[in-house]
């Protein structure tokens, strides 16, 4: 065991995501496993700031991998993007014999794990968001679910469109990221799929539609991320353009809430164990991270801050499953 590591804090960052309950519960029992106290931190920077700090044990957290959302909240904090509330973490956490940290969130969570670490702080982060759009990992946290959430609500979706022959604009969730809708794209078979990562071509989509009316379609399926155009000004273009009706649906917040599927209790589970072993270890400034066949961890640094670009393999599907 680590030098001086005796008790942990734990917190969640940023956007929720289904499996941060699941990763908080790992933490807490690993921390008890390896004998060490371990402390939640409410409402993420802000509480370390503050001081809003709740001792967990394994009964606080019985059951917690069934359920959405955040136990410990999630917050907003401009105090600690200055140097002087970052310090004031520092402090808070010392006075409260804290002697290191598991933080779960995303880009926005690990730029202040970076923060920390340099003013001496032991950190490991855990990537939880259901943008799944860290570089350094091929999973985060919540993606699945929230796909699958979206992927639901898309096939409902399409049978109405089906029945009253319309075309439906879907909305998902990814202001600067378009895994959720690629994946949703492909898997409900979409006429088109339009993401913050590439231009948008609507005379493609235009043409893709007017296409498939020729050979017979009588309803059509758009997914668009919420970071790449107006799902609004897309219906009306099509309307104007095809003569077809379109309806626009906004999935929104629903994608982020509900009880976690199997992969992200897995894999929540899995990497909270691991954060706890690597302070016990004395392994400090790391993140944990899930290459789709085992878990590693690499050093905390500007580089994972990148954004994970799109799969170009899924994106050359895109045009071989288009009807023809």
């Amino acid at each position: 065991m680590a030098d001086n590591m005796n008790r942990i804090a734990v917190l969640t960052s940023g956007g929720d995501a289904p499996g941060m309950n699941a990763a908080i519960r790992a933490v807490v029992r690993a921390s008890a496993y390896y004998g060490m106290e371990c402390v939640g931190v409410r409402r993420g920077y802000q509480g370390l700031i503050t001081g809003d700090f709740r001792p967990l044990n394994s009964l606080d957290v019985s059951a917690m991998s069934s359920r959405g959302g955040t136990m410990l909240y999630t917050a907003r904090c401009n105090e600690f993007l200055t140097e002087a509330g970052r310090q004031r973490a520092m402090d808070t956490m010392k006075y409260n014999g804290i002697d290191g940290l598991v933080a779960i969130g995303g880009d926005g969570t690990f730029r202040g794990c970076l923060e920390l670490k340099k003013l001496g702080c032991k950190v490991v982060g855990i990537p939880a968001t259901i943008d799944n759009d860290i570089s350094y990992t091929d999973y985060t946290i919540g993606f699945d679910t929230a796909c699958n959430v979206a992927i639901e609500c898309v096939d409902k979706i399409r049978d109405t469109m089906q029945s009253h022959e319309r075309c439906s604009v879907v909305e998902v969730m990814g202001r600067t990221s378009g895994h959720i809708a690629l994946n949703v794209g492909i898997a409900a078979g979409a006429t088109a799929i339009l993401v913050p990562e590439k231009e948008v071509d609507f005379d493609e989509i235009i043409n893709n539609i007017k296409d498939g009316r020729l050979h017979g379609r009588t309803n059509f399926n758009i997914i668009v991320a919420e970071g790449a155009a107006s799902s609004q000004e897309v219906a009306s273009r099509i309307e104007q353009e095809t003569g077809v009706e379109a309806r626009v649906t906004v999935l929104g917040h629903v994608q982020r809430g509900g009880s976690p599927l199997l992969r992200d209790r897995i894999i929540a589970s899995e990497m909270g164990v691991r954060a706890v072993k690597l302070l016990h270890d004395g392994v400090y400034g790391h993140v944990i991270c899930f290459d789709g066949r085992e878990y590693t961890d690499v050093e905390l640094d500007e580089s994972i801050l990148q954004r994970r670009f799109l799969d170009e393999q899924a994106l050359a599907i895109l045009d071989v499953l288009k009807p023809r």
